[in-house]
């Protein structure tokens, strides 16, 4: 469905006004579909998306630092969430024998297990972009790509 009939606004300052709307708007539906797929295994995505961090890391651990520059959402308050999920025991966090200044991140077989179950829903996560082509998956990932490095 088109955007204005979504938002139920007509009327744009120019085209880069409504596709930044656009985008805002895509962005809410996307999110909520995928909170929908990760609630069955209560992680939000910012938790879900450490524990990404971490599998790719695993079975080296990683400091919060790391993780932080990682994140696909920058804002994230790593320790709060680090804590959440230490508690939940999804991850352990432990001081650095080397520098104890260092605290090591590491995900545990619950972390990973219920990465594992969420990669069993990959088709019904894949199946939230599926109105695109294969081909025009690649082009909008260049053409984003394109619009970010515009904000640097």
């Amino acid at each position: 469905m088109r955007l204005e009939d979504e938002i139920q606004q007509f009327r744009f300052r120019n085209e880069h006004q409504k596709l930044l709307i656009n985008l805002f708007y895509t962005y809410n539906v996307l999110s909520s579909k995928t909170q929908d797929i990760l609630k069955a295994s209560n992680l939000t995505m910012q938790q879900f998306n450490i524990l990404r961090i971490l599998r790719g890391q695993h079975p080296n651990p990683a400091t919060n630092n790391m993780v932080k520059e990682r994140m696909l959402d920058k804002n994230s308050d790593v320790t709060r969430l680090v804590d959440r999920m230490v508690r939940d025991g999804f991850v352990t966090r432990t001081s650095c024998e080397t520098d104890r200044r260092r605290v090591d991140i590491s995900i545990t077989e619950k972390g990973l297990k219920a990465l594992q179950t969420i990669d069993l829903k990959a088709k019904e996560m894949d199946t939230i972009a599926a109105g695109l082509t294969e081909q025009e998956a690649r082009i909008f990932n260049e053409m984003l790509d394109k619009l970010r490095s515009g904000t640097k």
